[in-house]
Parts: C-alpha cells; sequence; structure tokens
C-alpha cells in the first residue's frame, strides 16, 4: 500500500512555526549524492504552494567532482550527456518538494529538511534517482503489489578531516580503531560520544537504525536501518550517508563509504533487503503458501519468481547495483561479496541471500525476505532498489523458473553467470540490454550509461600509484 499523502496544511504550519527562517532542500543525483541548499522560509512556502523552485540542471550534467560530462570534446559523441550539456546551457530545471519528507535536523538546531524531484524533463524522460524509483513503485501497485526494503550499510571511519585525507593524498590516514575486531562490544565504548551521536541524531532525523556495530576492519561500522516502503527506505540510506559525514565532523571523524578502501580488507557492502507483501500490506507474499515451488516448501512461487527475474537481469544490469569503478574492486573471490549470479537459503557467499523460516537461525514467516548482496556501499540506494523491483516484478509476470539454490560456496558453482568484473564491461552490458531499456527507458539508461562510460574513461587514463610501484624504477 502506499504511504497516505501528507498533510499539507499541517506540514507548513510546522515550517511556519519554526524558528529557523531558513529550510534546507536537496535532490538526490546520478550518483547518490545530495545536492542542495538553504531556502528562504518565504521563498520556501511559495515553491511549496506553487510549481516548485528552479534547480541548475548541472547537477544531473556532471560527475560527483564537479567535472561536467562533456567537458573533453575530443572523445566525440560518447562524451556527451544526452540530458544537458554546454549545448544547453545548463539551465533551471523545475524541482518539486516532496512534502511527505519533511524532518527536522537534529544537528542544526531543528531546522527543517524536505527532499525534492527534479522532474525537469529535459529530452523527454526522468533521470532523478527518487522518481525513477517511484516509477517502479507505480508499477508495482498497478499489478496489485506492495513492497517493503532496507538497507544495511558498512563503512569505514577515520581520525581526519576533508582537507587532512587531501594533504595526505587519501594513504595512511589514522583509522577510528586499529585492527580487525567485528562485532566488537569493546571498541564500540572506545567511541561512545560519537555512536551515541549517530544512534541518537539518526533517529531523530527519521532514519532509526535496528542495529550498529563494528565490522570486520579497522575503524569500519554497520548500520541497519530499519525497514520501511520503497522510498523511504531509499530516503534513508541516502541519508544516513550524508548524515555520518556530518555527525563524524563533530568529532573530528571522516566516514567514508567507498566500496573497497584497500586490497588488504574487506570492502564494504551495501545489502538490500526486500519483501513483496499484497496490496494492503498486510499479508507477505514471499512467505511459502503451499504453492508449488521449493521442494522444502520454505518461500512460494511468487519469491521464486521474482528471485528468477533478478538473477536473470543481474550479470546485465549490474551497474545499477555497483556505480563505480571501485566497486568492482570489492565483488572478488573470497572476500565476502558475490561474483556470480546465484542464489541460496541464507549464505554469504551468493548474490541472493534467501532468509526464510526452517534454518537454524529464527525467522519468522512474515520475516521471509531477500538479502540481495551484490550493492557495496557506495550503491545509489534509489537507483539499486529500483533495479531489484523491477527486476523481480520482471520475473514474476514471465513466471521465470528458478534454478536450485547454491550449497556451500557460491564462488565455485559451474556454469553460474559471471558478474562484470570492471565498470566498463557492467555499462556496456547495460547499455545493450533490451530489457533494462524496457524497464527504465531509452533515455535513463543512455544518460546513466554516459555517466558510466565517463567514470571508467577518467579512470582508464588516470596514473595510478600501482604503476608508479610497478614501474618507476625498474622499467
Amino acid at each position: 500500500m502506499p504511504p497516505p499523502p501528507p498533510d499539507v496544511t499541517a506540514v507548513l504550519d510546522r515550517v511556519r512555526a519554526n524558528d529557523s527562517p531558513y529550510v534546507k532542500v536537496a535532490i538526490v543525483d546520478i550518483d547518490g549524492v545530495l545536492r542542495g541548499k538553504y531556502l528562504d522560509r518565504d521563498k520556501f512556502l511559495t515553491a511549496a504552494t506553487g510549481d516548485g523552485f528552479g534547480f541548475c540542471d548541472v547537477v544531473f550534467g556532471w560527475d560527483s567532482g564537479d567535472e561536467c560530462y562533456d567537458a573533453d570534446s575530443t572523445t566525440g559523441p560518447a562524451a556527451t550527456a544526452p540530458y544537458t550539456g554546454w549545448r544547453t546551457g545548463y539551465p533551471d530545471g523545475a524541482v518539486r518538494i516532496d512534502l511527505s519528507t519533511h524532518r527536522t535536523i537534529p544537528w542544526e538546531q531543528g531546522r527543517d529538511f524536505f527532499l525534492c524531484d527534479f522532474v525537469g524533463s529535459g529530452a523527454g524522460y526522468d533521470v532523478c534517482p527518487r522518481l525513477v524509483l517511484g516509477h517502479v513503485v507505480d508499477r508495482l501497485d498497478a499489478a496489485g503489489f506492495s513492497a517493503k526494503a532496507a538497507f544495511e550499510l558498512e563503512w569505514f571511519n577515520f581520525r581526519e578531516t576533508p582537507g587532512s585525507a587531501h594533504d595526505k593524498g587519501y594513504r595512511d590516514l589514522e583509522p577510528l580503531t586499529p585492527g580487525m575486531f567485528g562485532y566488537s562490544i569493546l571498541r564500540q565504548s572506545h567511541n561512545q560520544p560519537f555512536l551515541d551521536a549517530l544512534l541518537t541524531d539518526l533517529r531523530a532525523f527519521d532514519v532509526p537504525l535496528e542495529g550498529l556495530h563494528t565490522e570486520t576492519g579497522p575503524g569500519v561500522l554497520e548500520a541497519a536501518i530499519r525497514y520501511g516502503a520503497p522510498l523511504a527506505a531509499a530516503d534513508r540510506a541516502t541519508l544516513l550517508k550524508s548524515s555520518a559525514k556530518e555527525i563524524g565532523a563533530r568529532f573530528g571523524i571522516m566516514p567514508s563509504f567507498m566500496a573497497r578502501i584497500a586490497d588488504t580488507l574487506p570492502g564494504c557492502s551495501g545489502h538490500l533487503h526486500q519483501s513483496l507483501w499484497d496490496a494492503d500490506g498486510e499479508r507477505s507474499l514471499f512467505a511459502a503458501d503451499g504453492s508449488a515451488g521449493a521442494s522444502d516448501g520454505r518461500i512460494s512461487a511468487t519469491f521464486r519468481s521474482y528471485l528468477a527475474g533478478i538473477l536473470s537481469l543481474l550479470p546485465e544490469c549490474a551497474a545499477l547495483l555497483a556505480p563505480t569503478v571501485n566497486s568492482y574492486k570489492r565483488l572478488v573471490d573470497g572476500f565476502w561479496a558475490p561474483t556470480t549470479a546465484t542464489w541460496g537459503f541464507d549464505n554469504r557467499t551468493v548474490a541472493a541471500r534467501v532468509i526464510a523460516p526452517g534454518g537454524s537461525a529464527p525467522v519468522s514467516a512474515t520475516g521471509t525476505r531477500l538479502e540481495l548482496r551484490v550493492p557495496g556501499s557506495d550503491v545509489n540506494p534509489h537507483l539499486g532498489l529500483a533495479f531489484a523491483l523491477a527486476a523481480g516484478l520482471h520475473g514474476i509476470e514471465r513466471d521465470l523458473e528458478l534454478g536450485p539454490p547454491t550449497v556451500g560456496s557460491g564462488y565455485v558453482v559451474e556454469g553460474a553467470p559471471r558478474l562484470p568484473r570492471t565498470l566498463a564491461e557492467a555499462t556496456e552490458r547495460l547499455h545493450t540490454s533490451a530489457t533494462a531499456r524496457e524497464l527504465f527507458g531509452d533515455g535513463f539508461i543512455d544518460h546513466y550509461c554516459t555517466t558510466r562510460d565517463w567514470e571508467w574513461r577518467r579512470f582508464r587514463d588516470a596514473v595510478t600509484d600501482w604503476e608508479l610501484r610497478r614501474y618507476f624504477e625498474i622499467i
């Protein structure tokens, strides 16, 4: 069931009653990064009750380093993002305030905050990740389904500032805690003020955590965010990344959500939990229902088709789950991340871990769900969840057959489709995927693939530390 529409009058009355004369607003860009500004309260109220406000559309025409996609005209047409560019003059696009996202920011004296949707149509399609996910949710609603989802995010924490990390060349940074000490109560007590601020401030910011613990790796934390409707779940994951950095700065701590920080350490996951429900959100459609399916009767036929849809599209749509060059340094054998399009019951070596009753851990029927383990913490939550729900619905609509579960290591399953090894391979496969274009539209796929191709070419042309160590003296 979709969430009820906000009580517009009540929301705006709360904004009027706030002591702060400014409101903070933000959009989610193609990399999952928040881009926003402070708005004078009167201007905000006018925009909220009218047609929104204008925002420079360059936020969908440049990369995470603010370099425009068509900055290098010598690379040909592929360098030009189809949505916007120098040819358009980077005009303002229309932004609509989503009043249902109202929050107050605890670390900014309770200032009002809203997420917004970039609704400017450009060449006739949406590139705003929140709208991409919203369209998928609309298709679920039309098919009589609702969904619940939640993200688990891992990240490194350093006793650094953006300035000190830059001055060190992002090398030899001081981790928050030393060594490998997952699930450590001791390490939590060493940094109690920071962890307590995360627990308290995130909940007050409507990003409630179901759990927070240390993970394997120096200074690594993992947060399990409380589940919710799809758009709320993706919003919470995006806001956690930004909020952890803002909260950390108060304690001289700098979080990083890179997928893999070093080749000697495990990567940071962005595991995506999801389940389908009836239209009212009251009956799980993943729980075993006695229909034909798994011989052990642990999951429903609907779940099997949903999962088959995801597995069938994982190799060609991986770029939506693993969006950076660094993402693929995490997806390597033996480092707690999947490398094949496989599934299994409570198996942490496969791409799709099914959590259902009947295993060694207590799981209720309503807790039956899928944990998609491909995304790292660098995932754009809105696009990652849009893929999962769209691919799952694709499997249901086509009544796709699910193969047998993987028992044992998912790294050695004979004949299992291998996930792409680089962003370049993943981008090419997404660009040529007829099914991806059917699910997300030519406009979005062309724009997104242009941005990923740009990212790969910037990496391809860079001289790396590895090359200097390898060749500087010897060659």
